[in-house]
C-alpha cells in the first residue's frame, strides 16, 4: 500500500500515546440546564482533551464529525488557517523538536492532525463512522492520513459539497475559467463491515433538513418563482421561496445602511442563480470560502449588537466565522447514521454547530442523542460556543427584543475545562486526583474500556469485563504511602471481605492498591492478582 512521509512523522506517530491524561473539571457557572443530561463541551487543547476523555468514552462513540482547519494559508480567519497559531508553533516545537524550523504548512497540518485521528479512532464504536470535512488544499493528504489510520478498506464515501462560485455573472464571462466549486466530506468506518443506512431522498428528505438544498444540480419547477422582477422559465433559485424571505428580511438592515446598495444586486450576483448548477456557499475573491454575505455588507458585521450576530449565527446565516458549518448538513449526517440514544464526538467544535443540530434533532425526532464538543480558544468556547448552546437549549429573546421571544429546546452540558495530569513528572500520582477520575483511568487502562457505572469510593469495587472483576484500594490523603489504616494495602483480612462480583462471574480479580501484604500463593488459590499503585497503571 502506498505510504504518506512528511517531516516530522516519526515523531507523532506515537505521540498520542505520550500525552498525558489530565482530569477535567467542571464549571458550574458555564453549565447550562440539565447537569445530567450528558453533553460536553470541553475547553482546552483537543488532543490533550481527547486523551483526557478516552478513560470514559472510549468505544462508546457512534459518530464522530470534525471540521479541521482546512490549511489554506490564511492567517486572518477566527480560526487560524495556516496551523501557525503560537499554540501550534509551542507544541511543534516540543514534539517535533528542531525539525519544527523547517516544516511546511503541509507537513504541520499533518503533525497536528496524525495523533488527534489516531486517538479519534479509539473513541468510535465497533459500528462507529467519522465525518472529516475538507477543501482541496489538503484533501489529498487527508484521504492517506485516514486510510493509514482506519485502512482503505474503511473508506466508505467521499463526499464532494458543492460550494458555488465566484458569482453569476463571472461564470458567463468567463466560461473557460476554474474554480474551487466543492468541499469535500471523507467517510470512514471504524471496522470494514459496517453498513451504511440508505440515504433517503425525496419527501423523507424533509425531516431533518432538504439534502438537495445543499447537494443539488437539478431543475426544480417549486424552486422557480418571482424574485426582483425576475421571474425565470428554466433552473432553479438557490433558496425556496420562505427561506429567501427570511434572508431578505435578515438584511433590510444593511439595504437601509447603504443606500448605492440594492438587494436584488445582492441576491442575483451572489446568492442565485437561473439555468446555472449553484450550490449554499461560495468562494469570495480571495478564494476562501464564505457564506451568505457580500463584500459590500461586510464592513456592517463588526457593528452588529452581540444579540443581532447571535441571531445570524442561531438562524444560519452570516456571521464572522468563515467556515461555519450548516447546522442541516450536520443535522443530515447525524440522523442519517445515529438513533435516538447514540453519542456525537466533535472536537473542533468551533461556533458549537454540531452541538446546535444534535439538540435540534431532540426537537425534531424525540430522540437522546448527546454530544461531547472540544474547543481549543477559552474566548470562543466560553462567548460563543457555550453562549449558542445556551441560547438553543433555554431560548432568547431575538435580536433582544423580549416581543420576539424564541423557545428553548430543553436539555444541558456541562462546561468542562482540562485540569493537571494524572502523574506528576516523578510517576506520582497528583495530589489534586480524587477516587472517581483515578478510577475511572485504572478501569480504562486493565479492560480498554470506560466504568460501566459511577464510583464514588465507597466500595473497592469498580466493575466487571469479559474475564476481570477490577477492585481499587486507594486513599486520597494517604498516596503514595501504603498504610494498612488507611485501607490502601490488600491485606489478607481485606482479602476475604472484597466486594463478591456479580453471580456468574468466572475469572480473575485484579485489585490495584498501594501495597499487598498477601502471600503470592494465596493470591493465586483466591484467583486474585495484585497491582501496585501508581507503578503498575499503564499510561503512567
Amino acid at each position: 500500500m502506498p505510504t504518506l512521509d512528511w517531516i516530522g512523522k516519526k515523531a507523532v506517530v506515537n505521540h498520542h500515546r505520550e500525552v498525558p491524561y489530565r482530569l477535567l473539571h467542571c464549571d458550574s457557572e458555564l453549565s447550562v440546564g440539565d447537569p445530567d443530561a450528558g453533553n460536553l463541551l470541553v475547553q482546552g487543547d483537543n488532543l490533550e482533551a481527547l486523551k483526557a476523555l478516552l478513560p470514559y468514552y472510549a468505544g462508546k462513540v457512534k459518530c464522530i464529525y470534525i471540521d479541521p482547519p482546512y490549511n489554506t494559508g490564511n492567517e486572518g480567519w477566527v480560526y487560524n488557517d495556516n496551523v501557525n497559531s503560537p499554540e501550534m508553533k509551542s507544541w511543534l516545537g516540543k514534539v517535533v523538536g528542531k525539525e519544527a524550523e523547517d516544516l511546511s504548512r503541509h507537513d504541520k497540518w499533518l503533525c497536528m492532525m496524525y495523533p488527534r485521528l489516531r486517538l479519534l479512532r479509539e473513541f468510535l464504536r465497533e459500528d462507529g463512522v467519522i465525518f472529516v470535512s475538507i477543501d482541496g488544499h489538503e484533501i489529498h493528504h487527508a484521504k492517506m492520513l485516514l486510510d493509514e489510520i482506519f485502512s482503505p478498506g474503511n473508506h466508505k464515501n467521499t463526499i464532494a459539497v458543492r460550494r458555488g462560485i465566484k458569482s453569476v455573472q463571472s461564470q458567463f464571462e468567463d466560461i473557460d475559467s476554474l474554480s474551487q466549486g466543492h468541499e469535500y466530506i471523507l467517510l470512514y468506518s471504524r471496522k470494514a463491515a459496517v453498513r451504511l443506512p440508505k440515504l433517503m431522498i425525496g419527501s423523507d428528505v424533509e425531516k431533518p433538513g432538504k439534502w438537495d438544498t445543499f447537494w443539488r444540480g437539478t431543475d426544480r419547477h417549486t424552486m422557480r418563482y418571482p424574485l426582483f422582477g425576475h421571474n425565470p422559465t428554466t433552473g432553479q433559485w438557490r433558496w425556496e421561496k420562505k427561506r429567501t424571505a427570511t434572508a431578505v428580511k435578515n438584511y433590510e438592515e444593511y439595504k437601509e445602511r447603504d443606500s448605492g446598495f440594492t438587494l436584488d444586486e445582492w441576491y442575483i450576483e451572489h446568492l442565485a442563480a437561473t439555468n446555472v448548477k449553484l450550490d449554499f456557499v461560495r468562494q469570495n475573491d480571495e478564494g476562501n470560502v464564505q457564506y451568505y454575505v457580500p463584500p459590500r455588507c461586510r464592513k456592517y458585521q463588526r457593528e452588529l449588537s452581540s444579540d443581532n450576530w447571535m441571531d445570524l449565527l442561531l438562524s444560519g446565516s452570516e456571521t464572522s466565522f468563515d467556515t461555519e458549518k450548516s447546522v442541516k448538513i450536520v443535522q443530515r449526517v447525524v440522523s442519517w447514521l445515529t438513533s435516538e440514544n447514540d453519542l456525537i464526538l466533535d472536537s473542533f467544535a468551533g461556533s458549537g454547530t454540531t452541538g446546535h443540530a444534535v439538540l435540534d434533532l431532540y426537537k425534531q425526532d424525540g430522540g437522546n442523542r448527546k454530544f461531547i464538543l472540544v474547543e481549543m480558544d477559552k474566548q470562543i468556547a466560553s462567548d460563543i460556543t457555550a453562549e449558542r448552546l445556551k441560547r438553543i437549549i433555554n431560548g432568547y429573546d431575538k435580536g433582544g427584543d423580549p416581543e420576539k421571544p424564541v423557545e428553548g429546546l430543553g436539555g444541558g452540558f456541562r462546561y468542562c475545562r482540562l485540569g493537571t495530569p494524572l502523574f506528576n513528572e516523578f510517576g506520582d500520582i497528583s495530589e489534586e486526583v480524587v477516587f472517581p477520575a483515578l478510577a475511572a483511568h485504572v478501569f480504562f487502562s486493565e479492560t480498554g474500556s470506560p466504568l460501566p457505572q459511577k464510583v464514588d469510593g465507597s466500595s473497592s469495587f469498580l466493575g466487571t469485563l469479559k474475564d476481570k472483576a477490577v477492585y481499587m484500594l486507594f486513599s486520597q490523603s494517604e498516596q503514595g504511602f501504603a498504610r494498612e489504616a488507611s485501607g490502601n494495602v490488600l491485606t489478607p483480612a481485606m482479602l476475604e471481605t472484597l466486594p463478591p462480583p456479580p453471580d456468574g462471574f468466572e475469572g480473575l480479580r485484579v485489585v490495584y492498591a498501594e501495597g499487598c501484604t498477601v502471600s503470592a500463593e494465596r493470591l493465586k488459590e483466591a484467583g486474585v492478582i495484585f497491582k501496585q499503585i501508581p507503578y503498575q497503571i499503564e499510561g503512567n
